[in-house]
């Protein structure tokens, strides 16, 4: 029972979101508009996460910070933002904004102040609530893609103050399912996955570059975690909006990710997601912190690493430094595999940087694109360096079209630093999916296969092989799974014989239909 529940609340949910991004759509894109219905998600979060921590610190359930004045408020601001990162006076709550809501309209208080001014001054006043304290740089610019001035909303203030109440309207009515601790599913972090799924697949290439498909993201993050119970540290160099990192705390549990998700990323809008991502699924800014920047030129988390679990889903093949800085050779990232990765394709310089940041009885899980696991030059003699080293735990090539805005079939390279035997698995799990929709899925039971494979590192036929490190070396570094698995031969099988018979047979037939055709010619012709 309780999982059909759980299953018709996020039936519903899901079905409420679409109403909200059909119902909102017309001046403003779909994938822009994202941005408005996630800022929104997230306001109404925290606003009743504030709610229900108050509650729990007052011991009564029925405490209801909401009725409160702004003044008697203002005695608790310091310890709140001290243990939550943030600080939301009860006049500024989603709740009282949406009570005052004028369907019709667009005033909200009885000083005439319209929706849009209202949720600006908000949004400042949420953000500069921890402006001095630990929490700043957590908190600063979330709101920033939310612009609830911008022209995409409407030509005049009217026209974007309609679309403004007809957004807070539709998140507000969203059900999740009663007491915001009593949700039987995590609503605001389905919602949100629900919505990066939704946008991503229409968004063709853009989507796929923040947001890896959850099934890939679970099979990442499980070999990662192994057969253990809870991890130190994890780590994602290349994070987009965040998905890959939470998927150690849906598998694990959140209190078992002890000293919290690290991540980096170079795209502001995506990297404000990211943020977002981790207040949605309750990680509190102390367990979180996903840097801006440029992995690769300017790594932010030096005094983090090592981490004990690296998962990543790294750009394809883009543009770096390489060689053109000299510094990169001398880097301690980058120097042990004697070579840099082509100024072309950054890939293997990702793989170098998580290899080197991972701890000792660490796993790295990380989706290549295939040109990496085959291709010469300095990339073969990168991929020498890690297999001569005893680093590659496996190769698994995954089916094709499985990620938003490509349909190249990807693999995963598993590294590790304390490995005991001199080999790598090759598993090739390209048939391991069904259709759904217009894309390709890894389904429970292929995930399952694949980690059974993964953990019992046992030979298949056509599906699993352990190769020894001296012979993929005498294979130039070749780490193509299709180089070492057998694909079955799916042909129907020719009995030769029976095939010569048979046109041997007609032959014969075409002879005699011949020697009719003539006679009946030559019987016309007499």
């Amino acid at each position: 029972m309780a999982n059909t529940t759980k299953e018709q609340q996020r039936a519903e949910l899901h079905k409420t979101i679409w109403s909200i991004a059909d119902d909102l759509r017309g001046s403003v894109d779909g994938w822009d508009f994202k941005q408005y219905i996630l800022c929104t998600l997230f306001y109404r979060f925290v606003s009743e996460n504030l709610c229900t921590y108050l509650a729990e610190q007052e011991g009564d359930a029925s405490f209801d910070y909401a009725s409160m004045s702004d003044d008697q408020a203002e005695w608790g601001r310091g310890e709140t933002v001290k243990e939550k990162g943030f600080f939301i006076l009860p006049s500024e709550l989603f709740c009282n904004i949406l009570k005052h809501v004028d369907k019709d309209g667009m005033r909200l208080t009885e000083d005439g102040q319209d929706l849009n001014e209202l949720l600006s001054q908000t949004f400042k006043n949420i953000e500069g609530s921890a402006v001095g304290t630990e929490s700043e740089g957590d908190l600063k610019g979330l709101f920033d893609d939310m612009d609830v001035n911008s022209a995409k909303l409407g030509n005049s203030v009217i026209e974007r103050n309609k679309k403004l109440v007809k957004l807070i309207s539709k998140i507000g009515s969203l059900d999740f399912g009663g007491a915001f601790q009593d949700n039987s599913i995590d609503a605001f972090g389905d919602a949100y996955e629900y919505l990066m799924t939704m946008y991503a697949s229409n968004a063709g290439k853009s989507g796929g570059e923040f947001f890896t498909p959850q099934e890939v993201g679970e099979l990442l993050a499980r070999i990662a975690i192994g057969d253990r119970k809870s991890v130190n540290k994890v780590y994602d160099p290349c994070c987009g909006s965040g998905g890959l990192l939470l998927k150690f705390a849906k598998i694990l549990g959140k209190e078992n990710v002890r000293n919290g998700y690290f991540g980096q990323e170079i795209n502001l809008t995506t990297y404000n997601l990211a943020r977002i991502n981790m207040f949605l699924h309750d990680v509190n800014f102390d367990k979180f912190d996903i840097a801006l920047g440029d992995t690769l030129k300017e790594p932010a988390h030096w005094d983090d690493e090592p981490f004990d679990a690296i998962v990543s889903n790294p750009p394809y093949s883009i543009k770096w430094e390489g060689k053109a800085n000299p510094l990169n050779i001398n880097d301690a990232r980058f120097s042990p595999a004697g070579v840099l990765a082509p100024a072309s394709k950054a890939d293997l310089a990702f793989t170098m940087h998580m290899l080197s940041w991972l701890s000792t009885e660490g796993t790295a899980a990380i989706v290549e694109f295939p040109g990496v696991l085959y291709r010469g030059g300095a990339e073969g003699k990168i991929r020498d360096y890690l297999v001569r080293n005893n680093f590659v735990e496996a190769v698994i090539q995954l089916p094709a079209d499985l990620f938003f805005g490509t349909t190249i079939a990807t693999c995963i390279i598993v590294l590790k630093k304390n490995k005991t035997a001199s080999d790598v698995l090759f598993i090739d799990a390209s048939e391991q999916f069904e259709r759904r929709d217009s894309k390709n899925k890894l389904m429970p039971a292929n995930i399952e296969r694949i980690m059974a494979a993964v953990s019992s590192r046992e030979e298949e036929e056509h599906f699993a092989r352990c190769v020894a490190n001296d012979e993929v070396l005498a294979n130039d570094a070749n780490l193509s799974v299709s180089s070492y698995v057998e694909k079955k031969d799916e042909r129907e099988e020719i009995d030769i014989a029976e095939l010569n018979a048979e046109i041997t047979r007609i032959v014969a037939r075409e002879d005699e239909l011949r020697r009719k055709i003539d006679a009946i010619v030559a019987d016309l012709e007499a």
